[in-house]
């Protein structure tokens, strides 16, 4: 099995919508910081953050709904399908955030354009982690999953890092002046034009087998509804307790380290974004090593280890981020807390996937996680500077810490899923294996 070859067609196109998908939903966050003033004028910078953090958070509240349909639109039109149209809706989503009138033209209004872009934003989002982690577990052989799975985490850490370099460059090359008037308009318009490349690539794109099995069965009523999905319960209440502790921690140390480090550090905003950059570089790297070892050595080991250590390791590693002075610290302690999440991140996508047959894989995955998302992963900023704003900033860590202590009695009682089948051929070729034994 671990030979099997990497159909890296599949994994490319499978992966690089996550790319745009999540330049587009993170580059909203990492430029708050120049276009929260431009919308809500009153209060000091905590508050205007906290109002642009709240919009962000509304985003992830429409993932359930789109986890809902999408999952349910690639259960039923396929993978294919399902990942070409949550591209074009992020499209949408960040033309609209780039033409948003401000408040000195149209009072509230330009936030409430905000609003509806977020809300695009999370329904595409719901649907589209789904789409490319059933896609790249589908399409890739056992033996590889994780390997090839772990480029889901690769393509959005690297939208992240096109979104943080572009925020490099244009801090270098445009006063803040102009970047608070009318720079942080510049990256929502390179992501709506990056979507259109990526669409046309999802469009050549062939059909996962498993998938194809479902089709030819020719019962499209039963797939991707609620009631299959209920049949699987259990499985779906794993999917939102797994998730729990990792995406708050992936949402502490990507999207609120640079304003963690900026707000409560003092680190200079550009040192911040630069410690955030070369920490998500190396994070990015980190994941298909990650991945292949869980398909040496199992899921849950991976798993285990994330769950401890960020149990363990987050009030230590957040209160001496707090303190540090310089970018070398900044970067160790950051890169510390990655490497941690990272045997969550680097397998996350699989583990679900293989959790549910074919005929509510993707709706199994979409819907269970994007709530889970919602509850933790879109509040955390907000709950962070809630604390913060409360004056008691520590208090946010051990919710942290608490929320990966529930998702590590999950890791530590589930089953392994590495060697299970996701197709009837594949299952038939086990079989066949065993027999000849």
């Amino acid at each position: 099995m671990s030979k099997a070859r990497v159909p890296w067609k599949a994994v490319i196109g499978g992966s690089v919508g996550n790319l745009v998908e999540w330049y587009d939903w993170f580059v909203y966050s990492s430029f708050a910081v120049y276009f929260a003033a431009s919308f809500f004028p009153e209060g000091d910078t905590t508050a205007k953050l906290l109002n642009t953090a709240a919009i962000f958070a509304v985003g992830f509240f429409m993932r359930p709904l789109g986890g809902w349909l999408l999952g349910r639109y690639a259960d039923r039109k396929g993978r294919k399908a399902a990942l070409t149209l949550t591209v074009t809706l992020m499209s949408a989503s960040a033309l609209l955030i780039a033409i948003a009138p401000t408040y000195e033209t149209v009072g509230y209004f330009g936030a409430v354009v905000l609003v509806v872009a977020r809300l695009l934003q999370g329904l595409s989002v719901g649907g589209e982690y789904a789409a490319s982690a059933t896609y790249l577990t589908e399409a890739t052989p056992r033996g590889r999953r994780g390997f090839a799975s772990s480029f889901q985490y690769v393509s959005m850490t690297a939208g992240q890092l096109v979104g943080l370099g572009l925020q490099i460059i244009l801090q270098n090359t445009m006063s803040k002046e102009a970047l608070d008037s009318y720079g942080w308009r510049i990256p929502f318009v390179i992501g709506a034009l990056g979507a259109a490349v990526v669409f046309y690539l999802r469009r050549n794109l062939l059909e996962t087998e498993a998938y194809d099995e479902e089709e030819r069965d020719d019962k499209q009523e039963s797939r991707g509804t609620i009631k299959q999905l209920l049949a699987h319960k259990r499985e779906a209440l794993l999917v939102i307790a797994l998730t729990m502790g990792g995406t708050v921690a992936y949402y502490t140390y990507t999207t609120y380290l640079t304003k963690y480090l900026s707000n409560t550090a003092g680190l200079p905003k550009e040192t911040a974004t630069l410690v955030s950059f070369c920490a998500l570089f190396i994070f990015m790297c980190l994941q298909p090593l990650a991945g292949g070892l869980s398909d040496r050595i199992g899921r849950r080991p991976l798993l285990i280890t994330f769950g401890i250590g960020s149990m363990l390791g987050t009030v230590p590693l957040m209160t001496a981020l707090g303190g540090v002075t310089g970018f070398g610290g900044g970067l160790a302690l950051s890169l510390a807390g990655l490497i941690i999440i990272t045997g969550y991140t680097s397998i996350n996508a699989v583990v679900k996937a293989e959790l549910f047959p074919t005929n509510i894989r993707a709706l199994g995955v979409a819907l269970p996680y994007a709530i889970a998302n919602a509850l933790f992963g879109g509040t955390a900023e907000y709950v962070a500077l809630w604390f913060k704003d409360n004056k008691i900033e520590s208090g946010f860590f051990w919710y942290v810490s608490a929320c990966a202590a529930v998702s590590l009695v999950v890791y530590l009682t589930m089953r392994e899923t590495r060697d299970v089948a996701l197709s009837r051929a594949e299952q038939a070729s086990e079989d066949a294996v065993v027999a000849r034994v």
